[in-house]
């Protein structure tokens, strides 16, 4: 008796996006972090103990990315992420420690709480991806991110970035993406149900951004989670979101997968181990991801076994 078997006639019938194999995300489940063919060359998962681990490991490899491209002349352009958000503490503290400036990164944040138009909060409002931003990571930085390179993902500046990363690319920048992955396989808030408004893989590939999208139940729950302490109420329903026409570009990507609760429970483990391998697939936004080289960093506990228990 599982999902599978009992779906039929249950208020989750029609839940999950309709591109979903259900039995071939069960069978992903028991893979752990084996190898796949279809993943490139140089993408690997990268595994850490503990929370502490992951987040100094994953803030060393952006700090890396900033320096290396420094030494080389070379501008940067990196997609950030709100969440997870314990790296850029170490991205920091690295950076400072090695007297790196950042006059040659341009940033854009991936995505922004939004209303049905577009509209996303004031940069001051504490529930803001800029205001994290700059708490986290900006005003961290001894010789920061100059503020007219810093991209957020609101009504006016999103629909800029394609041109903006064009422009970079055009000058030699190296793009690198730094991610999550969501409950239901985003990156960024792409979201899995949006593959059911193109006509083909092709065709969802060139979608560069959506403004005001509307986002899966699931990531409304998992941000209650995460980001507001349960409570579901302060969780906007609609998010700008880059799109993977933008996140596909990657040279270089740079994985988080942190979602353990503790006590043996945790939200992320379906997720990440789906990501690596049910093997490319619009429907599944992260499923993309092994195809693009960069590192993935877990926690231990994600890759499973991923079983029934009693917390």
């Amino acid at each position: 008796m599982d999902f599978m078997s009992t779906v039929k006639g249950s208020l989750l019938e029609g839940f999950y996006p309709a591109g979903w194999d259900m039995a071939k995300i069960d069978a992903c489940c028991e893979k752990g972090v084996e190898r796949e063919e279809f993943w490139n060359e140089k993408f690997s998962p990268i595994e850490c103990m503990s929370i502490n681990d992951f987040d100094t490991f994953m803030g060393h490899e952006i700090a890396m990315q900033v320096k290396e491209t420094y030494e080389q002349g070379r501008k940067l352009a990196i997609i950030l992420p709100v969440g997870p958000m314990g790296m850029y503490k170490w991205a920091a503290y690295f950076l400072n420690e090695w007297k790196i400036p950042c006059d040659h990164v341009t940033t854009f944040n991936m995505d922004e709480w939004a209303d049905g138009e577009g509209n996303t909060l004031s940069s001051d409002n504490p529930a803001s991806f800029e205001y994290s931003m700059k708490e986290a990571f900006f005003g961290k930085l001894n010789s920061t991110v100059p503020e007219n390179q810093r991209n957020f993902a609101t009504k006016t500046n999103l629909p800029t970035y394609p041109e903006k990363i064009a422009a970079l690319k055009a000058e030699g920048a190296k793009l690198v993406l730094v991610y999550g992955i969501g409950r239901m396989c985003h990156i960024a808030f792409w979201e899995p149900h949006f593959a059911a408004d193109y006509k083909n893989e092709d065709e969802w590939k060139k979608a560069p951004y959506r403004l005001g999208a509307k986002l899966h139940p699931l990531t409304i729950e998992q941000n209650a989670i995460t980001s507001f302490k349960s409570r579901t109420t302060l969780v906007p329903c609609r998010a700008n979101t880059i799109g993977p026409a933008l996140f596909l570009q990657a040279d270089y990507a740079i994985g988080g997968a942190d979602g353990a609760l503790g006590r043996g429970m945790g939200w992320q483990g379906m997720s990440f181990l789906t990501t690596l391998h049910y093997g490319p697939d619009m429907h599944i936004t992260s499923t993309f991801i092994p195809t693009l080289p960069g590192k993935l960093f877990y926690l231990k506990e994600l890759a499973g076994p991923l079983t029934a228990e009693c917390n």
